[in-house]
């Protein structure tokens, strides 16, 4: 059995993580460590001018860590903005699943799925506080992508709200970020999508509740991939 990871995590935003035994959580690992060759090109693909990727984690000399706060900033080498991201987010602020970094300059924040279900986050479940400045930094994006439905984005989808926030205040600060979603195909245990068609479908809805245009400011810069789980068994 693996070890559980600590429930008070260190400062430093690094949370060291087990060994993925399911879910998206076994399929980045894999594919961030054993297979690297199976997401980069349908990365860099997309990505103008860069032609290597390297990837800052979750990687197995790093305890397979996931990164968040400054820690996050720290590993894709933007720690200088870490003052500016505890004015626009409270502390615990998303998890990132993998980070990446071109060539070219570019950051690449990932956030991995196996499943539909893993676009139903819960709603934030920060304290007064820190939900107000959630709610002023999710209310701040919306209104930027022109989201007719904003009140809802610290409620629904949340996962993916504070994921869009991040990825804003990375491009609000001239730095090159993309948010990379990646949803993995034939996840049986998990009873995951088997076609790049039930993801999109699925995400077409996420942004028609959001109050979302598929051509919103920051469009250019998400774009999903679609890896079979096959190739990482």
């Amino acid at each position: 059995m693996p070890t559980a990871t600590p429930s008070v995590p260190p400062t430093s935003g690094r949370y060291p993580q087990p060994p993925g035994s399911r879910g998206s959580l076994k399929w980045i690992q894999r594919a961030v460590n054993l297979r690297p060759e199976i997401l980069a090109p349908e990365i860099l693909r997309q990505i103008p001018r860069a032609t290597r990727l390297s990837w800052k984690s979750p990687l197995e000399g790093d305890s397979v860590a996931e990164y968040r706060d400054a820690g996050f900033l720290e590993r894709i080498g933007q720690g200088s903005l870490s003052t500016e991201l505890a004015s626009f987010w409270p502390a615990r602020g998303p998890q990132w699943d993998a980070l990446a970094c071109t060539d070219s300059g570019d950051v690449l924040l990932v956030e991995a799925k196996a499943h539909i279900g893993e676009l139903c986050s819960p709603p934030s479940q920060a304290g007064p506080q820190s939900l107000e400045k959630i709610e002023a930094a999710l209310q701040e994006t919306a209104s930027y992508l022109g989201a007719t439905n904003p009140q809802c984005w610290s409620t629904l989808f949340y996962q993916l709200t504070n994921r869009l926030a991040h990825l804003y205040f990375l491009r609000k600060h001239g730095v090159s970020a993309w948010l990379i979603l990646v949803n993995f195909i034939g996840d049986d245990d998990m009873r995951g999508p088997q076609s790049a068609a039930e993801w999109k479908a699925a995400y077409q809805v996420v942004l028609h509740v959001l109050g979302l245009s598929a051509r919103h400011k920051l469009a250019p810069y998400i774009f999903e991939v679609y890896p079979s789980v096959i190739v990482l068994r």
